[in-house]
């Protein structure tokens, strides 16, 4: 079994000299975008897709449309894509009897793991498939806050296609999320980046503890990636397949 790497140490491997196009899929204000620029350089080129406007999207250029598609017609054309589908399909909130609660009242959400990783395979290029602990993405990762030094906990699970990497170690979390739980306040050094009320973060907090600061919209803070997720997982895609895109040896 592969063994857990230590997180702290850094990737060295030399970014890309030649222009390096990159696809972030999903990718709301860009956390995931701006990671991946930190880790390939001033050469890379990242496009965002989103189904909705992203006004504060980070990144080169912007294409609202279906990530699907976007993906089956273009995504040949980049050396490498992300993508972050919708978690609120994949995790517990919307299974069982939270599923049933939200047909009642007339709330769906889109199931686009299985159509996003056909495309992806399609295209032949690496990629990165994002998404949290109940969703159908394969755990070839696992990050979380605390293995950056970040105020926020957020474990995500990652889908490698067409590279690999180890899995890097885990630190015990320092305490508890901040907040209320079943009518009792916790203190903790981690601040709860979702929802509304009850000890969630707010903007300014959520900013500090993501490391964003490029937005002030609330919902589109607490959906986005962490950048040292990205910047992390960037160089590791580097170190183990730049022979393989163009990068100087």
């Amino acid at each position: 079994m592969t063994q857990p790497t230590d997180i702290r140490r850094l990737h060295t491997a030399p970014a890309p000299t030649e222009p390096f196009r990159v696809l972030d899929g999903c990718c709301c204000i860009g956390g995931a975008t701006e990671g991946y620029r930190r880790a390939f350089g001033p050469n890379a080129h990242i496009t965002g897709v989103d189904i909705e406007p992203q006004p504060d999207y980070r990144g080169d250029a912007f294409h609202q449309g279906d990530v699907v598609d976007f993906i089956r017609e273009r995504g040949h054309t980049f050396h490498f894509i992300h993508v972050s589908p919708p978690c609120q399909g994949e995790g517990a909130p919307t299974k069982g009897t939270n599923a049933a609660r939200n047909a009642a009242i007339g709330r769906t959400y889109p199931r686009l793991i299985r159509p996003v990783r056909a495309a992806l395979e399609a295209t032949g290029r690496p990629f990165v498939m994002e998404n949290v602990a109940g969703s159908e993405v394969r755990k070839d990762l696992r990050l979380c806050g605390e293995q950056f030094g970040l105020g926020v906990l957020m474990h995500r699970y990652f889908e490698l296609g067409g590279w690999t990497t180890p899995q890097p170690g885990h630190p015990r979390h320092r305490g508890r999320v901040r907040g209320w739980r079943h009518g009792q306040y916790f203190d903790g050094p981690y601040v709860a980046a979702y929802g509304n009320g009850g000890g969630k973060a707010t903007v300014d907090e959520i900013r500090a503890a993501k490391g964003i600061d490029w937005s002030t919209d609330h919902l589109r803070l607490r959906e986005a990636l962490p950048p040292a997720y990205t910047e992390w997982i960037g160089a590791a895609f580097l170190s183990t397949l730049a022979p393989t895109v163009g990068v100087a040896a």
